[in-house]
C-alpha cells in the first residue's frame, strides 16, 4: 500500500475539497442583508442553524478526508460512491438547514413553519432528513467496505485492514440510528412525531460505547502496538 503522510492531494480529494467549499457556499449566500429589525431577528434565528449545518458539512468532510488519508483507494467503485456522497451533501443543503431553522425557532419561541404544514409533510420532512443521513452514512460505509473488500490487492497490514473494517461498523452505527428515525417518522403517533428527530442524541453514546469496543478488539488482535508504559 502507498504511504499516505506527506503525499500530495489526489484529484479525487481536491475535486471532493472544491465541492465541500461550495455547499458551505451555498449555506452563505442564502443570508440576506437585513432591511428591518423583524429581517435582524430573522437572521439571529438562522445564526445557530447556520453553525449546526456548517458543523455536520465539516464532519463529513474530516470523515471523508480521514478516509482518504489513510487509503489509496482510486477504483471506479470508490470514485462513483464519493460522487454520490458528494451530491447527497449539496442536495441536502437547504433540506436540512429548513429542518434545523425550525428546530432551532421552536426553541427559542420563533415563528414555526411546522404547524401550518399537514401531518403528511411533517413526517415526510422527518423522513427525508433522516434518508439523506442515512445515504451519506451509507456511503461511508461502502467506502470502508470496499477497501476491507481489496484489502489483499491494496497491500493493507493486518492493522490497515481492522481499521478499514472497524470504519465500516462505526458509520453502520448511525446508519442504524438513521433508519429508526424514519421507522418513528412514518408511524408514530402525531403528538410523539418530534422523537424522530431526538433519537439522533443515541449518536453520542452509541459512538461512545462502539469506540470503547473497538479499543478492546485492537488491544486484543494487535498487542504489540500498546503504548509502552512509561
Amino acid at each position: 500500500m502507498i504511504a499516505r503522510s506527506g503525499r500530495e492531494v489526489s484529484r479525487i480529494e481536491g475535486f471532493s475539497d472544491a465541492v465541500f467549499g461550495f455547499a458551505l457556499t451555498l449555506l452563505v449566500v442564502s443570508l440576506e442583508v437585513p432591511e428591518s429589525f423583524d429581517d435582524l431577528k430573522e437572521i439571529f434565528f438562522g445564526f445557530l442553524p447556520f453553525g449546526l449545518m456548517f458543523a455536520l458539512i465539516c464532519w463529513i468532510w474530516y470523515e471523508h478526508y480521514a478516509f482518504f488519508r489513510k487509503y489509496d483507494a482510486e477504483d471506479p467503485l470508490t470514485i462513483t460512491l464519493n460522487c454520490v456522497l458528494l451530491f447527497l451533501v449539496l442536495f441536502f443543503v437547504y433540506p436540512l438547514k429548513f429542518v434545523f431553522s425550525n428546530v432551532i425557532k421552536a426553541v427559542m419561541g420563533g415563528p414555526i413553519i411546522f404547524r401550518d404544514m399537514s401531518d403528511g409533510d411533517n413526517r415526510m420532512l422527518l423522513w427525508v432528513y433522516s434518508a439523506g443521513f442515512v445515504g451519506m452514512m451509507l456511503v461511508l460505509t461502502l467506502l470502508y467496505w470496499n477497501v476491507y473488500r481489496k484489502r489483499v490487492q491494496l497491500g493493507l497490514t493486518p492493522e490497515e485492514a481492522f481499521d478499514a473494517r472497524m470504519g465500516a461498523r462505526t458509520h453502520l452505527v448511525s446508519v442504524g440510528v438513521g433508519l429508526l428515525s424514519i421507522v418513528m417518522a412514518l408511524t408514530v403517533p402525531t403528538r410523539l412525531i418530534g422523537f424522530a428527530g431526538a433519537i439522533y442524541a443515541l449518536q453520542g453514546p452509541l459512538h461512545w460505547r462502539n469506540g470503547v469496543l473497538i479499543a478492546r478488539a485492537r488491544a486484543r488482535a494487535f498487542p504489540s502496538s500498546r503504548p509502552a508504559p512509561r
